[in-house]
């Protein structure tokens, strides 16, 4: 029996150095830092596409309308379509600091700046103005089913006529330089500012610790000086591999690396997150394992899975904005995790906290409920996990995985068949139940029917919990007749 309890602990102590390992690994653990420090510019970006999209139009129209959403508009062009060159700065930033680097600022301007080298330096015509057209295509007005009708540039000058009830449905254009577009500058290009900002500061990081890299000014020079001339040339060598990567990129297979890493490594990605809950689910059932051994869930989910998942909600926020349908590869996003499987904390342990004050007989217990309610409304469940405890609680860690799963692949279910509608809306993590369905979906009829299905997984969480606290109540119990005994 002894050896078993030894064998079990081995496997423990080993399942965790391991998952600690992985999140302590430099990049991943930057990575994470990152997106944290980004969430409030995804928040607001939330906030301000809910209001534009559901509240606004509740009491306005027309042109005053139009004019409301300014506002929005201009927030949404602060944060979601700038995303991605934020993100590469930052990612940078975190990084030097991960690494001790002494100059992290130098690392926000690698990261910007190698991502911007990266770019494509035309876009095609959906960035055009009508006087760069190539050719016009013409749509009927009356008959949709009708054959668009394409008129080419020279046709136009020599005053060719357009048939009555045509009106033009696209440009055509060989393309604009010397622009951006907010194909990379937006939430579609977050992937290509991790690849390219942890890859410019890693490079970055290693040319500075060459010494004979480092210009020496000597003493008596502001300290601001001197760091902008140790780093210098190896900024100035880190910055042209990337542009030479980019001209090779350009030269040779007429792309650039963004195209690629959408292509080649987003896509994939997205695809295998949202082929099914099934890998969020594998995430989430070892950080919450992880959780029940002392360590943070977020050593395991928020370096493995909440990056990817982040994208594609910024990703829903913004086609939500643009009035565009959510593809059902945008399903599986971390608003559905935070609203729907993460009620009250990881764990979904404000299910637990119900039962022990409805139904449980333990003094202590009850006492431990009382101090943990209110956190717990907001999502903050860590004095239920080491207090009540859950923390090597056998019987409370089955239903503090199950929980969760099960709500994960319910609530994607639920969306695939029409019911729920998908998240749009990056909702504080902190949001109360009820309030976070609501306005996750976008409000309307749609947030109703997330808050029904918030109550309905309340109760269906409260029934899974129920017996198992029992157990572990008469667990407690009888440890503590053992050590009276004992004693």
């Amino acid at each position: 029996m002894a050896e078993d309890t030894v064998e079990k602990k081995s496997l423990l102590d080993s399942f965790a150095e391991v998952s600690a390992k992985v999140g302590n690994q430099v990049h991943l653990r930057s990575l994470r830092d990152a997106f944290a420090t980004v969430m409030p510019i995804y928040i607001l970006a939330g906030i301000a596409v809910l209001i534009n999209n559901v509240v606004f139009p509740l009491f306005l129209g027309g042109d005053a309308l139009a004019n409301a959403q300014y506002w929005g508009n201009a927030v949404a062009q602060g944060t979601l379509n700038v995303a991605t060159v934020v993100l590469a700065g930052i990612i940078g930033y975190c990084l030097a600091k991960n690494k001790r680097f002494e100059n992290a600022i130098a690392c926000v301007v690698i990261g910007i700046a190698a991502l911007c080298i990266m770019m494509p330096q035309s876009v095609g015509s959906a960035a055009a103005s009508i006087q760069d057209f190539t050719e016009l295509t013409y749509k009927s007005t009356a008959d949709k089913d009708a054959d668009p009708y394409t008129v080419t540039r020279e046709e136009v000058e020599s005053g060719l006529a357009i048939p009555e009830g045509y009106e033009i449905s696209s440009v055509g254009s060989n393309g604009v330089s010397n622009v951006f577009t907010k194909t990379y500058t937006g939430t579609n290009g977050l992937f290509g500012a991790i690849i390219i900002g942890l890859a410019a500061t890693t490079v970055f990081i290693k040319f500075s610790e060459n010494e004979r890299l480092r210009v020496n000014l000597g003493e008596g020079i502001p300290p601001a000086v001197a760091d902008s001339f140790n780093t210098m040339i190896p900024m100035l060598i880190t910055l042209a591999i990337f542009g030479l990567v980019a001209a090779l990129l350009h030269g040779i297979w007429a792309t650039d690396l963004m195209t690629l890493i959408n292509t080649c490594i987003a896509a994939p990605l997205k695809g295998f997150v949202n082929a099914g809950p099934w890998f969020v689910i594998l995430i989430y059932t070892l950080a919450n394992l992880l959780f029940c051994l002392g360590i943070h869930q977020s050593t395991i989910s928020g370096v493995l899975a909440e990056p990817i998942l982040t994208i594609l909600i910024t990703e829903n926020m913004a086609m939500f904005a643009s009035g565009q349908p959510i593809p059902a590869d945008h399903y599986m996003n971390m608003q559905i995790i935070n609203t729907f499987a993460l009620i009250g904390g990881s764990g979904c342990t404000l299910m637990l906290l119900a039962d022990t004050f409805l139904f449980s007989k333990s003094k202590a217990s009850k006492d431990i409920a009382k101090l943990a309610l209110l956190p717990g409304i907001f999502n903050i469940n860590e004095p239920v996990i080491y207090g009540y405890p859950i923390v090597y609680n056998l019987p409370l860690i089955i239903p503090f995985v199950l929980v969760p799963n099960l709500f994960i692949g319910l609530t994607y279910a639920l969306t695939c068949a029409g019911i729920l509608a998908p998240c749009v809306v990056m909702v504080p993590w902190t949001t109360p139940v009820f309030i976070s369905g609501f306005l996750a979906v976008g409000g309307g009829a749609a947030g109703v029917v997330a808050v029904i299905w918030q109550v309905v997984e309340f109760a269906l969480g409260m029934l899974i919990y129920l017996p198992f606290m029992r157990v572990s109540e008469r667990a407690q119990a009888k440890q503590a007749e053992l050590a009276s005994a004992e004693a």
